[in-house]
């Protein structure tokens, strides 16, 4: 691998623990970069450092709490004396009953999913920046924060601000004069981990892996995209396009929000997409 996954790079993932954070870890160790791991899950840190090769490092902690975060800085940088790459990964999921029945959930859902990769990008990007050197920073986000679908707000607010702040950021970094840090936003599409996999032990046969959203996305960043949506075997890229197109359309046209859900648009919706 090349640029920042070449050997002896430094990638620093945060919810490390499992799922695409875990099949990053994997990846990068087998290509012989050192990793800081980062999650609130000790053990399970700790089990899948010992099932790696190479110089790996492991740090307990929250991403909702600045002061985890800067530990994590200091620690990466202590170790290692750079840092090449950041997968700000950390997310949890939403529950269908949070809706509008009090703010506790959605604290917790928007502190560890928008505020975790909030505070990576402020502990991480000045020194990063300072280094002189290429490197990359990677935000997790999700379709939920482009489309919008009903039933979990809470977690589509959250990847909704990854969005923007990761469009920010990107843009931010190549206007800093000197710059060589890149910013990319990883959208995962149907992917079985932990977080979707509810009651399932098998993957279904429409989502991907966590490990083919690791390929594509270290393909896409070599090549130096910004957004790196990830299809999956139940939705095509085509797919994707026409939802996307879809719903920008609700505010250009004024129409009903959410119009794809909508009674009176659904037919509409499904005769745009047949004939995208």
């Amino acid at each position: 691998m090349t640029h920042v996954f070449g050997t002896d790079a430094v990638a620093v993932i945060t919810g490390g623990a499992s799922g695409i954070g875990a099949a990053a870890a994997r990846r990068f160790a087998a290509a012989g970069m050192k990793l800081m791991l980062f999650d609130r899950d000790a053990d399970g840190l700790r089990a899948l450092a010992d099932s790696l090769d190479g110089d790996v490092r492991t740090l307990a902690g929250d991403v909702a709490s600045m002061a985890d975060v800067e530990r994590l800085r200091d620690a990466a940088f202590d170790a290692f004396g750079r840092v090449d790459l950041l997968m700000n990964n950390a997310a949890i999921g939403g529950r269908g009953d949070e809706s509008w029945r009090g703010t506790d959930d959605w604290r917790r859902i928007i502190d560890i999913n928008l505020w975790g990769v909030i505070n990576g990008v402020h502990a991480f990007v000045p020194r990063m920046l300072a280094q002189a050197r290429p490197a990359a920073v990677i935000n997790t986000g999700s379709k939920q924060g482009i489309t919008n679908p009903p039933g979990h707000p809470a977690y589509a607010v959250a990847k909704a601000g990854v969005r923007t702040l990761t469009e920010q950021l990107a843009h931010a970094l190549r206007e800093e004069p000197g710059s060589q840090v890149s910013a990319h936003l990883l959208v995962p599409g149907w992917t079985f981990t932990g977080m979707t996999a509810g009651a399932a032990t098998e993957k279904p046969e429409g989502a991907w892996s966590a490990e083919q959203v690791v390929d594509l996305m270290i393909e896409r960043v070599i090549a130096g995209d910004f957004y790196i949506l990830c299809p999956d075997n139940a939705v095509s890229p085509a797919l994707d396009a026409a939802r996307i197109r879809w719903s920008a359309e609700d505010l250009a046209q004024n129409r009903p929000a959410l119009s794809r859900w909508h009674a009176d648009w659904k037919d509409r919706f499904e005769d745009f997409v047949s004939n995208a």
